[in-house]
């Protein structure tokens, strides 16, 4: 379907009022990627909704040139499908192709725990301990949005932690889809709860030095939230 309606910009700037003009402080197309890249994983765009560049282009106040350059970089990370001729679309999450992700993610992610707890500096933890206080916060407070960006910045900081350059490169090549998945799955208030629980479990196991245990709490972390995923996209496939 084509965008035929205004698009509602993510919520970091609508917290401003009106969507300001992308700056440019770094290629344009960067910022055109990750503003695309926030829409389509908070769902304002949907997965399987065709892009209308006239439309993109008013949004975002930039011309086409750097709006076609960010949607090829959103094709290289399965965001976007490019239609020959047609223009593009959102891709759609598969649950066959979320199980898969998260297995892999589940697999880096206890590794990068287990080489965190014996390689992570005092200071390493502290700062992991205020970011999960700001995110228990934000969950007690039913603030979605907010809880999802530092739950993402966690993810990363353990495995920033594991002192790892070929785990971490790996894993950010996959953590765009991770996200997605991550979000959906937050849809759910039974998981999102669940998974606070989770976090609670693996910062504790975290601050106890416990490599093993970390590991394993973040591997269930992670498959638990890939199958969820994978239930609400059967879900939703199933004819009404």
């Amino acid at each position: 379907m084509v965008i035929s309606r205004p698009l509602r910009m993510p919520r970091k700037s609508l917290q401003r009022g009106q969507p300001a003009p992308i700056g440019r402080a770094r290629p344009l197309h960067e910022e055109v990627v990750d503003r695309l890249r926030d829409m389509i994983i908070e769902g304002i765009i949907p997965p399987g909704e065709r892009l209308h560049e006239t439309n993109l282009s008013e949004t975002l106040n930039v011309s086409r040139t750097p709006l076609r350059e960010a949607l090829k970089l959103l094709a290289n990370e399965g965001m976007v499908e490019l239609l020959p001729g047609r223009g593009a679309r959102v891709s759609q999450l598969t649950p066959e192709g979320v199980g898969e992700l998260f297995e892999v993610i589940g697999g880096l992610e206890r590794l990068a725990a287990e080489l965190a707890v014996t390689r992570m500096t005092a200071r390493d933890l502290d700062r992991l301990k205020r970011m999960h206080d700001r995110m228990a916060e934000h969950f007690a407070a039913g603030e979605r949005q907010d809880y999802f960006v530092l739950n993402h910045q966690i993810h990363i900081a353990i495995v920033a932690a594991a002192r790892n350059e070929t785990l971490a490169a790996t894993h950010a090549t996959l953590m765009v889809k991770a996200r997605w998945g991550r979000y959906s799955a937050l849809a759910s208030a039974e998981r999102w709860a669940e998974a606070m629980a989770e976090h609670e479990a693996l910062m504790a196991a975290l601050e106890a030095r416990d490599g093993r245990l970390a590991g394993d709490v973040l591997y269930r972390h992670d498959r638990r939230t890939g199958e969820t995923t994978e239930q609400m996209l059967r879900a939703s496939a199933k004819p009404a």
